[in-house]
């Protein structure tokens, strides 16, 4: 039975957000537990996320949202742990002027594929991540790219509630990586 970390972006993903109710309503998804959801270090949150995964008993999928899919990227270049794939939505650009400060650690984003599967879910009107951004990462990261229309950054602002259309897409990529 496959298993899942929910890695959320700055500020940890809400009670609104789609991550969180995902969480409440799937018992086999565990969210990773950076020391501090507001002034990420790259150095530990990578230490969290291969906690997380190393706690799972078999390989996972990875479910980011946000800077959460720059660490994965950064994860992917030095750790060693296995994964099933990752679901990577709204990749941010850290060249846009809305890119926070506070993340400035996570900015030089390795530009070489993932070592598993990947699915990136990009906005056509997500205020930090352009389309052609994400389909440039797309590209070097040998992932797989759904152009999901204007939902904005797919956070809870965007008032997608459950998402159930992103849950979906999940669950298909799931099962196209365990079945071959």
């Amino acid at each position: 039975m496959t298993e899942y970390v929910i890695l959320p972006g700055i500020g940890g993903s809400g009670a609104q957000h789609w991550q969180s109710l995902w969480q409440q309503k799937h018992s086999r998804m565990y969210r990773f537990s950076p020391k501090d959801w507001d002034a990420p270090d790259r150095d530990e949150w990578l230490d969290a996320l291969d906690a997380a995964v190393s706690a799972r008993k078999s390989p996972c999928v990875l479910v980011a949202h946000s800077l959460a899919c720059l660490l994965i990227a950064h994860w992917s270049a030095t750790a060693a742990r296995k994964v099933a794939g990752a679901l990577l939505v709204g990749v941010p650009d850290p060249r846009a002027p809305v890119f926070p400060g506070v993340a400035a650690s996570f900015a030089a984003v390795p530009e070489i594929p993932l070592r598993f599967p990947s699915l990136i879910v990009a906005s056509s009107n997500d205020p930090y991540g352009s389309l052609d951004y994400a389909r440039l990462r797309a590209q070097q990261w040998g992932s797989r790219l759904v152009e999901g229309g204007p939902l904005g950054h797919i956070n809870a602002s965007s008032d997608l509630g459950n998402w159930d259309w992103g849950l979906n897409l999940l669950e298909r990529f799931v099962t196209e990586i365990t079945n071959g």
